[in-house]
């Protein structure tokens, strides 16, 4: 069964870093690529960022270029996203995603709080 499981969420204040992280199972993690998506209070899931299977090919969102670094350990089968520079603007539900065997697969998500 695919599994993925994000944490490092919370509060931050503006400016501020968190560092997110996806566990996945249930897959060979080093065979696919992986996505960050988020979803912000009322609107529908925007696309943050993705890795090629072994991390050489990354792209952003523009929003979040320069200030987002998407990378992963396939040793371990984790999905990182340390995000700087945080503004209230980033606030939302960050999930991890993955198409494996032709289905797409999203985890829980980690709630990112940006705020005084």
């Amino acid at each position: 069964e695919v599994q993925l499981v994000e944490s490092g969420g919370g509060l931050v204040q503006p400016g501020g870093s968190l560092r997110l992280s996806c566990a996945a199972s249930g897959f060979t993690f080093s065979n696919y690529a992986m996505n960050w998506v988020r979803q912000a209070p009322g609107k529908g899931l925007e696309w943050v960022s993705d890795s090629n299977r072994g991390g050489g090919s990354t792209s952003y969102a523009n929003s979040v270029k320069g200030r987002f670094t998407i990378s992963r350990d396939n040793a371990n089968n984790t999905l990182y996203l340390p995000m700087n520079s945080l503004e209230p603007a980033y606030a939302a539900v960050y999930y991890c995603t993955a198409r494996v065997r032709f289905r797409n697969y999203r985890g829980q998500g980690t709630q990112v709080t940006v705020s005084p």
